[in-house]
C-alpha cells in the first residue's frame, strides 16, 4: 500500500470526526424530510464539508410535499365476545388523514400470493414486515401495501416481526388513499387473534401535508475531470427516532471517507452529496439526478446502511465490474465482505443506476448473520438511536470506503446497460409496479 494511502488510513482510525457527526445528528430533533430538524442537519453538514476543504459547497433547495403526523389510534372489536381493546399504532408518513372502520383479515407476509389467497377487499390487512424464509426475494413494504390496495383493502397495519414494542414506520407513496399504520410485534400477535375470531378494526389517524421544502448539500474536490465519482448518503431520517443507523451512520462514514480521500491524488473528480427526503420516496437524489447528465458521473457509492454492523455489505447492482473490484480491494485489506449482486430500487442509487450509471451501495450485516434476507432491525422504530452505533464499525467502514473511492476514480467500469438491469429485474416487474417504482420508460421499450 502507498505509505502517504496507509498514513491517511491511519489518520482516520483516530479521527474523532465520524462520532462527533454522528452525535449531532443524533442530537436534532426530527430529521424528516421538510421538518425543522432536517434543515438543521443541513446546515451543520454545510459548515462540515466547507471545514474538510470540499470546494463549491452549496444547499440545493426542491419543493416537496411536506406530511406532518398527528394523532393515530387503533381500536379492535371481537363482536363474538363483544371485546374492544385499543392498541398503539403509529401513521406511516404520507397516510392520508382518515377513518376506516373494517373487518380485520391476516395476510401472513403480505406477499402477492398470500393476498390473492385471502378475501380482502373492504378489509383491513394485517401483515408481518418480515420476508417469508424460503423466498427467493426481498418483499419490501411499499409492494405489500400496494398490492393491498389494488385488491380492495380500505386498511394496512404493518406489524413489526420484531419484538420489543416496537412500531415500525416507513413511508406510502405521495398521494396514496389507503390509510396505513404500523404496529408491534406484539400487537400484531393479538390482532391475528381477533383477526381469527372475525374482529373487526377501527383506525384513526390525523395527519397534515403542506407545501414544504427540503434540500440536498452538495460539493466536490479533486481534479476536474470529464467524469466524476459521485459519494452520496441521505441525512434525513423517520420521525420516530434519532436516526442513527439509518443513516447517521452512513453520513458519519461518507464525512470520514472524504477527510482522508481529500488528502489523496486522484484520477477523478469526486463529487460529494448529503440528500434529503429519501425516507419519503427518494426525493432528493430523484431531484439530484434529474439535474446533472449521467454521462458525466462515473460511478455512484451509496452509503446507506454502512457502519451499522460489523461486516461490510456490497451490493453491486448488477455489474460485474463493481462486484470485482469491491472483493479486489477488500480482501487486499484481509477484511470480510459480503456481496450481493442482484439490484433493487430502493435506495439512492436508483434514479443514476436506472439512467446506466455503476452503483456499489454499502451496507452492513452482523458478523452472525445467517445469509437469508436483509433485515432491517432497530431502523425506522423509534429504537434507532446511537447507543445502537459502534465507532470502531464506522472508523473500520470509512477506511474501506476510502480505499473503494480512491479505486474506482482509477478504474474503467463499464456502463450498465438499461436492458440488462430490467431483464435482471424482470421478476420483480409485478412488485415494483404495486409498489410504483418500476420506470415509465421502460414500458416504451
Amino acid at each position: 500500500m502507498d505509505e502517504r494511502v496507509a498514513c491517511l488510513l491511519g489518520r482516520a482510525w483516530q479521527s474523532e470526526r465520524p462520532w462527533r457527526v454522528l452525535r449531532t445528528l443524533t442530537e436534532l430533533e426530527d430529521r424528516m424530510g421538510g421538518h425543522p430538524g432536517e434543515q438543521r442537519a443541513a446546515d451543520f453538514l454545510e459548515d462540515e464539508l466547507e471545514s474538510l476543504g470540499v470546494e463549491d459547497v452549496t444547499q440545493e433547495s426542491f419543493a416537496i410535499p411536506e406530511w406532518t403526523r398527528g394523532e393515530t389510534s387503533l381500536l379492535a372489536h371481537v363482536h363474538s365476545r363483544d371485546r374492544e381493546r385499543t392498541f398503539e399504532a403509529r401513521a406511516l408518513p404520507y397516510c392520508p388523514e382518515s377513518t376506516v372502520e373494517a373487518p380485520l383479515v391476516d395476510v401472513g407476509y403480505g406477499t402477492p400470493a398470500e393476498l390473492d389467497a385471502r378475501d380482502v377487499e373492504d378489509a383491513v390487512v394485517v401483515a408481518s414486515t418480515a420476508t417469508p424464509p424460503k423466498a427467493d426475494r426481498f418483499f419490501h413494504r411499499m409492494e405489500k401495501i400496494g398490492y393491498a390496495a389494488a385488491r380492495g383493502a380500505v386498511g394496512f397495519v404493518l406489524a413489526n416481526h420484531q419484538p420489543g414494542q416496537l412500531p415500525p414506520t416507513g413511508s406510502l407513496r405521495v398521494g396514496d388513499t389507503l390509510p396505513a399504520v404500523g404496529v408491534s410485534y406484539e400487537t400484531g400477535e393479538w390482532l391475528r387473534d381477533y383477526a381469527a375470531e372475525g374482529a373487526a378494526v377501527r383506525i384513526n389517524v390525523t395527519a397534515s401535508v403542506e407545501p414544504g421544502t427540503s434540500q440536498n448539500v452538495c460539493g466536490r474536490f479533486g481534479p476536474e475531470t470529464d467524469d466524476a465519482v459521485l459519494l452520496l448518503a441521505h441525512y434525513d431520517a423517520h420521525d420516530v427516532a434519532e436516526g442513527a443507523l439509518d443513516n447517521g451512520c452512513g453520513v458519519a462514514v461518507l464525512v470520514a471517507a472524504v477527510e482522508a480521500l481529500i488528502e489523496m491524488d486522484l484520477d477523478r473528480e469526486v463529487r460529494i452529496a448529503l440528500v434529503g427526503c429519501e425516507e419519503l420516496g427518494l426525493q432528493g437524489s430523484e431531484t439530484l439526478a434529474a439535474s446533472v447528465d449521467a454521462a458525466d458521473l462515473h460511478a455512484v457509492v451509496n452509503l446507506d446502511g454502512v457502519g451499522r454492523e460489523r461486516t461490510l455489505k456490497a451490493l453491486t447492482h448488477g455489474s460485474d465490474d463493481v462486484r470485482d473490484l469491491a472483493r479486489e480491494v477488500v480482501e487486499q485489506v484481509d477484511h470480510p465482505l459480503s456481496v450481493d449482486a442482484l439490484p433493487h430500487p430502493y435506495s439512492d442509487h436508483w434514479p443514476f443506476l436506472r439512467q446506466g450509471v455503476p452503483a456499489l451501495q454499502l451496507h452492513s450485516r452482523p458478523d452472525d448473520a445467517d445469509g437469508g434476507h436483509w433485515e432491517r432491525g432497530w431502523t425506522h422504530t423509534r429504537a434507532d438511536t446511537r447507543d445502537k452505533a459502534d465507532v470502531r464499525t464506522i472508523r473500520e467502514h470509512a477506511m474501506l470506503t476510502t480505499l473503494l473511492g480512491r479505486r474506482l476514480a482509477t478504474a474503467d467500469v463499464s456502463r450498465v446497460d438499461p436492458a440488462m438491469l430490467q431483464d435482471a429485474l424482470a421478476d420483480a416487474e409485478p412488485s415494483m409496479r404495486a409498489a410504483g417504482v418500476w420506470p415509465d420508460e421502460w414500458d416504451e421499450t
